[in-house]
């Protein structure tokens, strides 16, 4: 019997968040992620008892939060000298999360080069060790999204680390509209690593190096044609029913997490992605 939980990202509704948890039970969600590395939202603006009162108000709506954003952008973790603060303020993410009730922060770490004897591949093993560790001792995970290179690749990388205190953010969609990577079998190839994944859909609509879009001018790369679209869930190229038959199988039980980053309306894609998303579970 098929019984993932359905979450939304909730800055998605683009709302304040008193409203958007408004709409997040209006869905029939049972929980939500929330960005706090930028914003109101941040540990140093969300002291002790901001966090209590949170953590009330999640409750009182019978509600938990599934996972933290704690995504500082600017690719990740490939620069050693921005490093030093991008680690230690990813920790104090974890912190909070705990705080929080949940114990996934989700983050994007850069893309993995191919050659793993290269500088930039160390680099990043160095600030996912001390990433890993921390995690590790508090029962917890940085969860690395998707979509920069593909699933064989990253399991590799995280391979190398020996824990799964940094882990998977499985986004299906940017396996499709990135890496053109088959999502249902990266369900298989990371199972060890998902802890958490985004629902959300896309196409590729030109191959370009990933490497372009993560690591080079993306203004450049975008004039001379757009190259993905994110769409609603149904409409893209993510195979849900076996994407969803994939995480049954490897026995994954956490969430759904909607994630909604382009349209006019998106209370309605969202609304939408959730009962495409109980309509596949109840026929699976």
């Amino acid at each position: 019997m098929f019984n993932f939980p359905i979450g939304v990202l909730i800055d998605s509704f683009k709302l304040p968040l008193d409203e958007a948890l408004k709409e997040t039970v209006k869905i029939g969600a049972q929980g939500f992620q929330l960005f706090t590395a930028k914003g109101d939202n941040t540990p140093d603006q969300m002291d002790k008892s901001q966090r209590r009162e949170l953590l009330r108000k999640v409750e009182d709506a019978g509600l938990v939060i599934s996972a933290l954003c704690g995504d500082f952008g600017e690719g990740g973790f490939i620069n050693p000298e921005r490093n030093k603060w991008v680690i230690e303020a990813s920790k104090r993410i974890l912190d909070q999360a705990q705080d929080l009730g949940t114990n996934i922060v989700t983050t994007h770490i850069g893309r993995v080069p191919e050659d793993p004897n290269c500088d930039r591949y160390k680099i990043m093993q160095e600030a996912c060790f001390e990433l890993a560790r921390y995690a590790d001792s508090m029962d917890a995970h940085f969860a690395v999204e998707t979509g920069p290179e593909p699933a064989a690749r990253l399991k590799a990388f995280l391979d190398s680390l020996n824990s799964t205190g940094v882990a998977v953010n499985l986004d299906p969609a940017n396996l499709v509209m990135v890496c053109d990577d088959d999502p249902v079998q990266a369900v298989y190839t990371l199972k060890d690593y998902i802890v958490h994944t985004h629902a959300k859909d896309g196409r590729m609509l030109r191959k370009v190096d990933p490497a372009l879009l993560y690591d080079g001018d993306i203004e450049e790369v975008i004039s001379h044609g757009k190259v993905f679209e994110e769409l609603p869930l149904g409409q893209g190229n993510v195979d849900f029913d076996n994407y969803l038959k994939a995480l049954e199988d490897i026995g994954y039980r956490g969430f759904l997490t909607i994630e909604r980053e382009v349209g006019a309306n998106p209370a309605a894609d969202i609304g939408h992605a959730a009962d495409f998303l109980r309509g596949k579970i109840a026929s699976l």
